[in-house]
């Protein structure tokens, strides 16, 4: 029970690596909010069946909407110690074809809710740990048709450094998860993206070129958030944390023994 009694906001939690965050902090004793706009929330929370969890559900594009859900949250709960900023998008377009408003679309819920919920957030935590989801792409690698994605998930890993200079003297550890390929929703419709015919066998070529063979679960990435959650990451902050089964460990994809 390492997170025993603390209080988490988690974006985007009623699905993919939010829903396993959100399932792995529930195991470790944490009263968690999930803070998302996706008609799915209502039966997430059906199948939680716990009052220690509870669900909003919001744009965090709109920063006055999640101002007003941070009082109630403290309303609720009396604090808040976590915040995961988790809610995501990605959608494949070529650069020349990708037009403004779907530009837009990344930035302002990839980057723009980042900023908003951890804006709002911060005058109710005293001390504690903020954690954002960025990922290997952008600040390390990088496939076809995701600039937009790439970009916002790069503009986070500056985010979490600057937040975590700014905000070191007042006990609140800032970091980022870099996850490469997990199996979730928006695996599947990028996959479905790329191949409408047969999704599979993009999912199944994703698996061939990780040396683990397999993508990763939301349940580890949830693990990881626990340990940047708890007191057993103490001593670490301003930190990208990669989990990807080794999939930018290769070289080249053919050499070696």
């Amino acid at each position: 029970m390492e997170l025993k009694d603390k209080v988490a906001v988690i974006t985007g939690g009623a699905m993919g690596n939010g829903l396993g965050i959100v399932t792995e902090f529930l195991k470790e004793g944490a009263k968690v909010a999930i803070l998302d706009i996706a008609d799915a929330l209502e039966e997430t929370l059906k199948n939680l069946n716990t009052e220690n969890a509870l669900g909003f559900k919001i744009d965090v594009r709109d920063s006055k909407m999640v101002q007003d859900v941070m009082q109630n949250i403290v309303n609720k709960f009396g604090k808040i110690d976590i915040v995961v900023n988790n809610a995501g998008v990605c959608r494949l377009s070529s650069f020349l074809d990708t037009s403004d408003e779907l530009r837009d679309f990344h930035f302002d819920i990839n980057i723009k809710g980042a900023w908003n919920v951890t804006k709002a957030a911060l005058p109710y935590m005293r001390g504690g740990s903020i954690i954002n989801l960025s990922s290997v792409t952008g600040p390390m690698v990088a496939d076809s048709g995701e600039v937009a994605y790439a970009t916002t998930k790069a503009a986070l890993i500056g985010f979490t450094k600057g937040l975590a200079a700014e905000l070191v003297n007042k006990n609140i550890r800032v970091n980022a998860i870099m996850p490469g390929y997990i199996m979730t929703p928006m695996v599947e419709g990028m996959a479905k993206e790329s191949d409408s015919a047969d999704p599979e066998s993009v999912v199944k070529g994703i698996a061939a070129g990780i040396p683990m063979k397999r993508l990763g679960t939301i349940e580890e990435l949830g693990s990881l958030a626990v340990f940047l959650a708890s007191e057993r990451s103490s001593y670490i902050t301003g930190q990208g944390i990669v989990i990807d089964g080794g999939s930018t460990l290769p070289e080249t994809m053919t050499m070696g023994v």
